[in-house]
């Protein structure tokens, strides 16, 4: 399905990065793995960890007041590992965290960040971490990345559109300059569901279901996808943009 026919050519494409961009799956359950071997829990598993882990971080992330990001994953991965009958240490948060910010893109983002900019398009992510942990990941994407609005900036999470209002305020930008890319359906369907933003899902093959409710405007395997389908629509090079 795609519905941008007959929709203008963006000014911005906003991406989520840990997932689309960034290989998040991958690092995460090496950045687990690490601390269970340090911890002496290696008879643990790992995806057991990550799923209670991902409860509590997205319960947090909702709860008022507001935190970083560094401390809501600390907590949640405290609670985590409370639950699972091992003791927590503060530098196991420093651990993930660094872990987090040291997670390379996957093999196609570069070349295709690289393709978007020269046809004329700004590029921004909009994610739900801290500025001085994306830094890490944005430093390995060719320097091609205009902005990044972080849920540390805006004062909010993802599902909450707030995030998504505060980083279109700060681009300066209508719901019409914007296409939304992500692969994380639970966190950022919504915000495009409830603000009618275009938005393009990159399907990792993850399992990740889409909102029952909602279908997004097109759904690509990967990110490399983008610049043919751009082309589809006429919205390739740009020149003088």
């Amino acid at each position: 399905m795609n519905t941008l026919h007959h929709t203008t050519r963006p000014e911005w494409l906003t991406f989520d990065c840990y997932g689309t961009l960034i290989q998040w799956d991958e690092g995460l359950l090496a950045a687990v793995q690490h601390i269970l071997a340090i911890r002496g829990h290696a008879d643990i598993d790992p995806m057991r960890l990550i799923q209670i882990y991902d409860k509590y971080e997205h319960a947090l992330e909702q709860t008022a007041p507001h935190r970083t990001f560094k401390e809501v994953a600390g907590e949640g991965l405290r609670l985590a590992m409370t639950e699972l009958g091992m003791r927590y240490a503060p530098e196991d948060i420093d651990i993930l965290t660094s872990r987090i910010a040291k997670m390379p893109p996957f093999p196609e983002v570069v070349p295709t960040l690289a393709r978007l900019k020269a046809d004329g398009f700004k590029l921004c992510i909009i994610s739900n971490t801290d500025d001085a942990i994306i830094a890490g990941n944005v430093a390995q994407m060719g320097g091609y990345i205009d902005r990044m609005i972080t849920a540390e900036q805006a004062g909010a999470y993802k599902p909450s559109r707030r995030i998504f209002e505060y980083a279109h305020a700060q681009l300066g930008v209508g719901l019409a300059d914007v296409v939304h890319i992500c692969a994380s359906p639970h966190l950022d369907h919504a915000a495009a569901r409830d603000m009618k933003f275009r938005c393009v899902w990159i399907d990792r093959g993850t399992g990740r279901k889409p909102l029952a409710d909602y279908t997004a405007d097109a759904t690509l395997a990967t990110l490399d996808g983008v610049p043919e389908l751009f082309d589809s629509l006429g919205w390739g090079f740009k020149p003088n943009a």
